[in-house]
């Protein structure tokens, strides 16, 4: 007796099912590389960012200095200096400072789980010139980047 429905093919079964898995393997690391250059990417745009902000801030406050813009300095900096010191005494103690003559920055952050820090060289009207790690803290509120203290 002849059966209603034609067998199922039995031969060729493994091939189909290796080239299927081939496959899928292929494309779940096709996925995984493109996810991983993705967030690669991502974090070196948010370290350039991070740079640019970093280098903005201290400019800024540095060219306050230069320019012996007192009041203008003392509001770049972060709010636990300013606490720690009115604008006044801060006017008082940076004037009697030997002055800024020029300042190089550089080209990239010092990130640490305990602060963002950005190097720099300054050159004083003494003829002296230092080294300097500025550390920088996010305003909570405006997002921006503030200088805060030296580090010598």
């Amino acid at each position: 007796m002849r059966p209603p429905f034609a067998a199922a093919p039995v031969e060729g079964k493994t091939a189909r099912l290796w080239i299927g898995l081939g496959v899928a393997g292929a494309l779940l690391a096709l996925c995984c590389g493109v996810g991983i250059a993705s967030v690669g990417g991502l974090a070196l745009t948010g370290m350039q960012a991070l740079t640019e902000q970093s280098q903005r801030a201290v400019d800024d406050y540095l060219s306050a200095r230069v320019e012996e813009d007192w009041q203008e300095a003392y509001e770049l900096r972060c709010e636990q200096d300013q606490q720690a010191e009115s604008p006044s005494r801060y006017t008082d103690r940076v004037s009697a400072e030997p002055r800024i003559e020029s300042y190089e920055l550089g080209e990239a952050v010092d990130v640490t789980p305990q602060a963002i820090r950005l190097p720099g060289v300054v050159d004083y009207d003494d003829g002296t010139s230092e080294r300097l790690l500025v550390p920088l803290e996010q305003d909570p509120e405006t997002g921006r980047m503030e200088v805060c203290g030296f580090d010598r």
